[in-house]
């Protein structure tokens, strides 16, 4: 018995089964891809639905946030006259400190370059106040440490607090 014209059958019907899967796969597969990013679109649009409001709400409260770190408001709401130099100081820092720390999970809805807005406001303010201390006399009042903390603030040519919530909303525009 002859077993070469079985084998070559064997491999002519292997080869010919094999050239009609391999048609059928790349007549197929742009059905398959087009389905694969249908589901991805929709899958994107249901996480953007959920998370858009949160991002929104990281946005806004960033925004308070450097409106209540602000030196101008913050002073007028720590209301400091009868406290020494060094007991405004401690307030004004850890109330920066609280306010950031408060504030700090917004990151993961905001994008780095919001977030480094916030961590340069912050650093900013408080070196504003940290100059206003080491200026202040021994003897000043906390009356006295507000006026040269917002003399420094009425010095400096661009108003970090209006430029970093300009930077925000600028950011927040981007989304949309």
């Amino acid at each position: 018995m002859n077993f070469l014209p079985y084998f070559l059958d064997i491999v002519k019907y292997t080869i010919a089964g094999l050239g009609i899967v391999w048609i059928a796969f790349y007549l197929i597969k742009p059905y398959l891809d087009r389905d694969e990013k249908i589901q991805l679109l929709e899958f994107r649009k249901t996480i953007s639905n959920q998370t858009l409001p949160l991002r929104l709400q990281a946005y806004e409260r960033c925004v308070l946030f450097i409106e209540r770190v602000n030196p101008a408001n913050m002073l007028i709401r720590l209301n400091a006259p009868s406290y020494s130099a060094h007991e405004l100081y401690s307030l004004i820092v850890d109330e920066i400190r609280n306010e950031y720390q408060h504030n700090i999970t917004q990151q993961i809805y905001l994008s780095s370059r919001a977030w480094g807005v916030v961590k340069h406001v912050k650093e900013d303010t408080l070196g504003i106040v940290n100059n206003a201390i080491k200026g202040a006399p021994e003897t000043a009042t906390g009356l006295d440490l507000s006026k040269i903390i917002l003399g420094s603030l009425s010095q400096l040519e661009d108003n970090p607090y209006e430029l970093g919530a300009s930077m925000l909303r600028k950011d927040l525009e981007e989304l949309f």
